[in-house]
C-alpha cells in the first residue's frame, strides 16, 4: 500500500530544496524522531511531540479495550454516536466517519441552536465521547455537563465514555464519575492525533474499522525513513518551497475519490502548525482554483496537476511528516501553537467582567435590514453592500480574507426537507440558506483567497494562522440572536452567552493587532442569512 505524490508543475520548483533536506539528512532523521530538526528553541517541545510516527503500532494497544467499548455500547443498543471535542479532538473522526460512511453527529461548537437539536435525536440511543487532550477545554466541558444533565432529566445513567490524556482535570472527572477512560499518548499533539485514540476511539463506536487504518499508515511508514519514493518528503518540500517562493496559500480541492472531507482536518493541521512568527501556509479549502500567483493548487485524490492520491490512513501520517518537514524549511515550530490561547483569555476576561451585566458588543455603525454591523469603519458606508465592498478592497496585496460565522452549521439543512424535492432543488434551497455560501459568492468578487470558518471551530485551527501568521488578513465575522439558550449546568454561563464572548474575544484578539474586522450581526438568523448572500450575490 502506498502513496502517491504528484507534484505537476511544480517539480522544478521542489527540487532544490529537497536536495538540501536530503544532504541534511533530514527524511530519516525525522522518521527516527529527532527532536533537534526545528533548531534549539524547539527541542523541547519537539521532544515531548514527535509520538504520532510511531502510532501506526503503538495504537494497536489500544484496539482490543475500544472493542470492548463497541461491544457494550451495540449490547446496550447505542447506535447514535455523539463526539464533544474541539480541532484535533474532532476533526479526523469527522473525516474517517465521513469517508466510511458511518453516521457521526459532532458537537465542536457552542451554538445553543445546534447543540439542541442534537440533544433532541434519540436521546435513549446515545452514546457521548467527551474527548480533550488538556482535559480543560471549555466547549467540550460545557457539552459534557449539558448531556449529563440531559441524559438525568431523562432518567438515564449519563452514557459518556471520555478520551483524554495520562493526568488531566477531565480524567480525574471521568474516574470520580465512573465512566469509561481511554488514554492517549502524551506525546501526540492535538492536531497530529488523527490515528491515537481521538481519532480512533469515536470512529469505533460509529462503525469504522479502524484497524485498517492502522494498516495502512503502517504500510506507508517505511518509506518515510528515504530519500527518494518518500511522499512525505515530497510533499513538505513542495509546501516549503511554495511558501519560500511566495506562494503562501495552499488552496486544497477534493476530486471524486474514496476519501470525504481530507481537506479539513488538513486545514487544521497546517495552519495551527506554520502560521506564527509572521510566517506560515495558508491552506484554503472550497475553492476550485488558484487564481493568483500567491497560490497554489493540491487536489487529495487522482486528477490533473498536483495531488496527493492514497487511503486515508496513510493519507494522515503523510500529510503530518509533511507538515514538519514544511515547519523546518520555512523556519518554525510546527509543534507549538502560541497564539491559540489569547482568544481563550480573552473570552474568560469578558465573561467574569461582564458578570450577570450584558457583554460589551459596542453600538452599530449602522444596520441594513436584520444585519447589524460593528466595526471601525469609513463614516460614508451607507448600507451592507459598502461594507462588504469595503471588505474586499481592504484586502492588501497577498493578503487574504476570512470568514468567520458563530452560528449553527446545520441551519440550512431546516430549509428543506430530504423528500420533497429533486436532489438538486434540495441543494440549490440549502445553498440559498447556508452562510458558507458568501464564502463563494465574495470568492468570485477577488483574486484573493477567501476562507471560511465555523466559531469557535477555526479558534482550534486558522485561529493561530489569524494571530500568528502573516498580517495581511482582513477579518469578516458573523454572529446571530439567540432565541432559545441552552444553560450549562453548574456553570454562570449558557451556550449562547459563552459563544457570544468567544466571538468577541477573537475579535478583540484581532483588533489589537490592526487587523481590519467588521463584525455582522444577524438580528434574525434565517432573514440575516438570505439578505446578507442576496446582497453578496449583487456585488
Amino acid at each position: 500500500m502506498t502513496i502517491e505524490v504528484t507534484l505537476g508543475d511544480a517539480a522544478d520548483a521542489v527540487k532544490a530544496v529537497k536536495d538540501k533536506l536530503v544532504a541534511e539528512g533530514v527524511p530519516a532523521a525525522l522518521a527516527a524522531g529527532d527532536s533537534t530538526l526545528w533548531g534549539p528553541q524547539a527541542q523541547s517541545e519537539a521532544a515531548i511531540r514527535l509520538g504520532w510516527l510511531n502510532l501506526p503500532q503503538t495504537s494497536r494497544e489500544l484496539l482490543p479495550e475500544i472493542a470492548k467499548l463497541v461491544e457494550r455500547a451495540r449490547a446496550q443498543g447505542l447506535d447514535h454516536v455523539v463526539l464533544a471535542g474541539m480541532g484535533g479532538s474532532s476533526l479526523a473522526p469527522e473525516v474517517i466517519c465521513a469517508t466510511y460512511d458511518v453516521p457521526l453527529t459532532v458537537l465542536d461548537t457552542t451554538d445553543p441552536q445546534q447543540v439542541r437539536r442534537a440533544l433532541a435525536d434519540r436521546l435513549d440511543r446515545t452514546i457521548v465521547v467527551v474527548a480533550s487532550k488538556s482535559g480543560g477545554t471549555i466547549e467540550t466541558d460545557s457539552h459534557r455537563r449539558v448531556y449529563e444533565q440531559a441524559f438525568r432529566d431523562a432518567g438515564i445513567d449519563p452514557r459518556i465514555v471520555v478520551v483524554t490524556d495520562p493526568g488531566s482535570p477531565l480524567e480525574r472527572t471521568a474516574v470520580e464519575a465512573g465512566y469509561p477512560v481511554v488514554l492517549a499518548d502524551p506525546n501526540v499533539g492535538g492536531r497530529y492525533s488523527a490515528l491515537s485514540a481521538f481519532g480512533l476511539v469515536p470512529s469505533a463506536l460509529a462503525g469504522v474499522d479502524v484497524a485498517k487504518l492502522l494498516d495502512d499508515a503502517a504500510a506507508v511508514a517505511p518509506l518515510l525513513a528515504r530519500n527518494e519514493g518518500n511522499p512525505g518528503l515530497e510533499l513538505g518540500a513542495l509546501l516549503g518551497a511554495q511558501a519560500l517562493r511566495g506562494r503562501d496559500k495552499l488552496i486544497l480541492r477534493d476530486a471524486p475519490s474514496d476519501i470525504t472531507g481530507l481537506p479539513d482536518w488538513i486545514e487544521q493541521l497546517i495552519a495551527e502548525s506554520t502560521g506564527k512568527e509572521g510566517k506560515g501556509i495558508l491552506p484554503v479549502v472550497g475553492a476550485e482554483a488558484a487564481e493568483a500567483d500567491d497560490q497554489f493548487l493540491v487536489t487529495i485524490g487522482p486528477d490533473s496537476g498536483t495531488t496527493v492520491e492514497g487511503p486515508l490512513g496513510a493519507q494522515f501520517l503523510v500529510w503530518e511528516y509533511a507538515t514538519a518537514i514544511a515547519g523546518r524549511v520555512i523556519g518554525i515550530n510546527p509543534f507549538d501553537q502560541p497564539n491559540v490561547a489569547e482568544s481563550k483569555e480573552n473570552t474568560t476576561r469578558i465573561l467574569q467582567e461582564a458578570g450577570d451585566g450584558p457583554l460589551p458588543t459596542g453600538t452599530p455603525v449602522l444596520t441594513d435590514g436584520p444585519v447589524e454591523v460593528y466595526g471601525d469603519l469609513p463614516g460614508d458606508l451607507k448600507n451592507l453592500a459598502d461594507v462588504l465592498t469595503w471588505l474586499l478592497r481592504a484586502i492588501p496585496e497577498r493578503g487574504y480574507l476570512a470568514i468567520m460565522a458563530y452560528l449553527d452549521r446545520e441551519a440550512a439543512f431546516d430549509a428543506a426537507t430530504v423528500g420533497e424535492a429533486s436532489f438538486e432543488e434540495m441543494t440549490d434551497t440549502w445553498a440559498r440558506a447556508d452562510v458558507a455560501t458568501l464564502r463563494a459568492l465574495l470568492d468570485y468578487r477577488t483574486h484573493h483567497a477567501v476562507t471560511f470558518g465555523w466559531g469557535p471551530r477555526f479558534l482550534h485551527s486558522t485561529g493561530q494562522y489569524h494571530k500568528g501568521g502573516p498580517a495581511t488578513g482582513v477579518f469578516l465575522q458573523i454572529t446571530g440572536a439567540v432565541t432559545e439558550d441552552v444553560e450549562v449546568p453548574g456553570k454562570p454561563y449558557t451556550l449562547g452567552r459563552l459563544q457570544l464572548a468567544q466571538a468577541l474575544g477573537d475579535l478583540g484578539a484581532l483588533t489589537s493587532r490592526g487587523r481590519p474586522a467588521v463584525r455582522l450581526h444577524l438580528t434574525d438568523r434565517v432573514a440575516g442569512v438570505r439578505h446578507l448572500l442576496s446582497v453578496a450575490e449583487e456585488l
